[in-house]
């Protein structure tokens, strides 16, 4: 434990410029052991050097999308595992207690535990005290990778016969996150063959000031392409003049060369 508490406090004073030593020392007291497990898991397969870059390839610094976010440097496949480890144990405050952490992998870890709950509970007809949790932390969603672990997954196929207005609601929303939460989550529809709703959301993303909802957009129209490229070549056709380009090179990318290249032309 005093190895464990020395590598937190490393962390809290080396990395983030003792922005979360405090904060992880009194959360550390308070913890459940089942919490204290997961954090010293995540903490004992740390590494100090993949966090700077990960820091910077999620764009945590000032004005950036995910600025002020906290790695310490935890692989996804490590996460998957950890969670694996615990999920069957965690509680509902366990994973509001990874929800809410500052530290990203702890986010993500919560996120991997939450979807293998709400799975499960669509077996015993519980799966909606799963969502509404999700619903209600979907501020917690605050990086692309926590959204596109978990929209499709949860929101998505709660939706899959059920009213979908909450993801207009979501588009509209001044929250990035939920305006790609509500696209990502068609991706469960689209692989059901099911186009309408996304259809709708690219168009409602069309003016989006933003590269992530662009990137979202694109990758949504590519889902149904590789589908059915009817939908997709006929949104283009009409929408292309105001399409971003990081928009349109998503949509084309498994298009026939001659294909991709007369869109990009014209």
């Amino acid at each position: 434990m005093a190895r464990y508490l020395k590598k937190l406090i490393y962390f809290g004073f080396q990395n983030y410029r003792n922005k979360l030593n405090l904060h992880i020392y009194l959360k550390l007291l308070s913890m459940q052991k089942l919490i204290l497990e997961i954090t010293k898991s995540l903490m004992e397969v740390a590494d100090a050097h993949k966090a700077k870059q990960m820091q910077r390839f999620f764009k945590t610094g000032k004005g950036e999308y995910g600025e002020g976010d906290v790695f310490i440097g935890v692989s996804v496949p490590q996460q998957r595992a950890i969670a694996k480890q615990y999920q069957n144990d965690c509680s509902k405050t366990d994973i509001i207690e990874l929800l809410d952490s500052p530290i990203h992998e702890e986010r993500l870890t919560g996120v991997f535990i939450l979807v293998d709950k709400f799975k499960k509970g669509i077996k015993s007809n519980q799966e909606q005290e799963w969502v509404d949790l999700y619903i209600e932390k979907a501020d917690k969603m605050n990086n692309w990778d926590l959204v596109d672990s978990s929209a499709h997954f949860i929101l998505g196929k709660w939706l899959e016969k059920r009213d979908r207005k909450i993801l207009y609601e979501f588009s509209k929303s001044t929250s990035l996150w939920k305006n790609r939460i509500a696209l990502v989550s068609t991706l469960h529809f689209i692989r059901k063959n099911d186009f309408e709703d996304a259809l709708k959301l690219c168009e409602i993303a069309l003016p989006h000031q933003h590269d992530l909802i662009h990137k979202a957009s694109g990758w949504m129209l590519k889902e149904m392409y590789e589908r059915d490229p009817n939908p997709t070549c006929t949104f283009l056709d009409k929408f292309k003049a105001k399409m971003s380009r990081t928009m349109l090179r998503y949509a084309i990318e498994k298009m026939p060369e001659t294909q991709r290249k007369a869109y990009l032309s014209k």
